[in-house]
């Protein structure tokens, strides 16, 4: 493929995914189809000599399309939002044709001073404290992870450096090893496996901490268990707050939690993957105070904020504490360039429009099921997240879902609330409507019907 013959195809690309995304609704969001499909559709080896362009645009569709969850479909309510806009699409292409390996500032200038002056604006658009910009007399400044789950490694992994670097100052015999044996940190029994998968990797002690009645994290529980863990000849050292919960979207209380790791030492790292984005609305920053007390805080554009996947967007009060664990991989792609775009074409303005409206879209659809009496809310909706259920049997809600995810026409995924089975029902979709939340209801209702009158 020359330059040529790129300038045609790329510009032929560009109809395809317009295309595509225009008329993702018309598609069934759920693939129906089993593991290993795929294998049987393709030669069990690479082509010897070149195939034509065309042939492998028809087996984007014969191969490729009948096996996607469809993501950006407005009847896409699963899991959390992967954000999508065309300004990061056209800013993703850009990047991919620089491809710098930005490790350095001298690799890419432009790359590692774009990506710093974005951590700022984003900054400022949260409120967050000057002590975590970069451009100003603090000690902190961003950096852009690929995940939350690597911003929740890397965190713990200054937190535990730091920890056996206070130890050694006050006992110089105490080897590294020793220290690490009784290190201990903490998170909420509701925080993502990635949190405990960071200990596994860290070499670390992880307790769970329990919640409260609104699966939150409280002071009184979390300081139980560090002075029982104090007294055992244990250090506590490393608290992962959770600011929006997979499972049901709570807020651990930061006021409570950050006092209390300040005073023991401890570092706080607050992650915040999905709701974070909520956090640029003065009516939801409130969400985020006590942020003032965190040594690391996270969330990922990529889910909520119209840049998209990957651009998780990590911040620290102390650059010196993690200078030496920026980030996991060496390389870096020019990551920024998507929220340069972004920022400017849609401004702030535009991107709380938008999680304003995706939020009231959760608030029609909590009072669709409220209005409902076969239904119950399972707990409070204060983003774009309704936790929902059939009243009645675990197993009957296991059947409902089934039979939703079956019919392919929506998609919604479970979780464990308190022992029992609940239905997760977000919006995702920058495409959502109303009246995609009003016939995704609809088509519940008349499963649930179905479903009820075969119990009868």
């Amino acid at each position: 493929m020359d330059a040529a013959e790129f300038r045609r195809r790329g510009k032929e690309m560009v109809d395809y995914v317009a295309d595509y995304l225009e008329n993702i609704e018309k598609r069934p969001v759920y693939p129906d189809l089993e593991p290993g499909y795929l294998r049987s559709l393709i030669p069990n080896e690479a082509p010897l000599e070149p195939e034509s362009y065309e042939d492998i645009i028809k087996d984007v569709e014969r191969v490729i399309m009948p096996g996607v969850t469809h993501w950006h479909s407005p009847y896409f309510f699963a899991y959390f939002p992967a954000a999508s806009s065309y300004p990061a699409m056209v800013a993703d292409m850009l990047c991919g044709a620089i491809g710098c390996i930005g490790f350095s500032w001298a690799a890419s200038p432009a790359c590692t001073e774009l990506e710093t002056v974005m951590l700022d604006w984003l900054g400022k658009m949260l409120q967050l404290p000057e002590c975590f910009i970069a451009g100003t007399h603090g000690r902190g400044g961003g950096v852009i992870q690929g995940t939350a789950s690597e911003a929740t490694l890397i965190s713990l992994l200054a937190a535990r450096c730091k920890a056996v670097r206070r130890v050694q100052t006050i006992n110089a015999k105490k080897s590294e090893s020793e220290i690490l044996s009784k290190l201990v940190a903490y998170t909420s029994d509701q925080a993502h496996s990635s949190v405990e998968r960071a200990a596994l990797i860290g070499a670390v002690m992880m307790r769970k901490v329990p919640t409260d009645n609104r699966y939150a994290v409280r002071r009184e529980m979390l300081k139980k268990m560090v002075e029982e863990d104090k007294a055992a000849g244990l250090i506590p050292f490393y608290f992962c707050a959770t600011l929006g919960t997979t499972p049901s979207c709570a807020f651990d209380h930061l006021t409570e939690l950050g006092p209390l790791c300040n005073e023991e030492n401890m570092w706080m790292h607050i992650d915040a993957a999905y709701a974070g984005s909520a956090f640029i609305c003065p009516e939801f920053r409130p969400l985020l105070n006590g942020v003032e007390f965190a040594d690391s805080f996270n969330f990922n554009p990529h889910k909520w904020l119209l840049v998209n996947f990957d651009c998780s967007a990590m911040w620290v009060k102390e650059r010196a504490d993690i200078i030496g664990h920026w980030q996991i991989p060496l390389g870096r792609r020019f990551r920024s360039l998507k929220m340069w775009f972004v920022f400017r074409m849609y401004g702030l303005k535009g991107l709380q429009a938008h999680i304003r409206k995706q939020v009231a879209l959760a608030k029609e659809f909590e009072s669709l099921v409220r209005a409902d009496k076969r239904f119950e809310i399972c707990a409070e909706v204060v983003l774009g997240l309704v936790c929902f259920r059939l009243k009645g049997s675990n197993e009957l809600n296991q059947e409902l879902l089934k039979r939703i995810t079956k019919s392919r026409e929506i998609h919604l995924v479970p979780c464990q609330l308190s022992g029992r089975f609940v239905l997760r029902f977000a919006i995702c979709a920058r495409t959502t409507e109303s009246h995609h939340i009003q016939q995704a209801w609809q088509h519940i209702t008349q499963l649930t019907f179905e479903l009820l009158q075969e119990a009868i």
